[in-house]
């Protein structure tokens, strides 16, 4: 299993963006419904947000992200980054295990 930390950048005043925040939300569940998102969250001061994500390839993820409200609406742009989780908390053990 591979991790990404992804960076979302609003290229949109932020009354866009809460225009269509609800929807975004929505979609991020879909993620975790999936089981392939561990936590998300807007950036301070919020010009963005993060998102903690897990797939086997970093196509699954990039495929996923173009289903985003913030991207199919080009409010957003979306930068990936894989990383090696060699540390973590216990608890998150089989999330990381890719169980």
């Amino acid at each position: 299993m591979k991790h990404f930390l992804v960076i979302i950048t609003y290229i949109v005043p932020l009354e866009k963006i809460d225009e269509i925040l609800s929807q975004h939300r929505k979609f991020l569940q879909e993620g975790y419904d999936k089981n392939i998102l561990l936590m998300s969250g807007p950036m301070n001061p919020r010009s963005g947000g993060v998102v903690l994500a897990r797939a086997q390839t970093s196509d699954i993820i990039i495929d996923f992200f173009n289903f985003d409200p913030y991207k199919v609406n080009n409010y957003a742009t979306y930068s990936f980054s894989e990383f090696d989780p060699v540390k973590h908390q216990e608890f998150l053990n089989s999330w990381v295990n890719g169980k």
